[in-house]
């Protein structure tokens, strides 16, 4: 895979760990065994709770894609689109769910976590950019 070859360790880290997280929260907790927390967050603006249902598998199937998105796109947008997403993400279940802040490994520190792993692979990029 000469593509991979071109990019930093870090990089390459940062890449696998961002969408190995999208990858398993699509499938898991949405796909697999769809968690009630994923179908009570929905639930709040879905009024039917099958659409909420079919919502959330629609959902994690979006993220399973945009995991895989997040192996093979080379472009700094990709970074910029998963810190947008995720600061989404939290302003949802802040207005929602605020409660769930509370939580031990609750969607601010994994959000957080990825958006930190955002910014590192945007500075190895902009490494790379440098030294072309």
């Amino acid at each position: 895979m000469r593509v991979f070859s071109s990019q930093t360790p870090v990089l390459l880290i940062c890449r696998a760990a961002l969408a190995f997280s999208w990858i398993y929260q699509g499938a898991v907790p949405k796909i697999a065994c769809q968690s009630s927390g994923e179908t009570e967050l929905l639930g709040h603006i879905i009024p039917l709770y099958q659409w909420v249902c079919e919502a959330v598998f629609w959902i994690g199937v979006a993220e399973i894609l945009f995991g895989l998105l997040l192996l093979v796109a080379f472009r700094a947008w990709v970074f910029w689109l998963n810190i947008v997403a995720l600061n989404g993400l939290l302003l949802f279940v802040a207005i929602f769910e605020p409660a769930m802040f509370a939580l031990p490994f609750n969607p601010l520190t994994l959000n957080f976590s990825l958006i930190a792993l955002s910014v590192v692979a945007l500075l190895e990029l902009k490494k790379l950019k440098n030294h072309t």
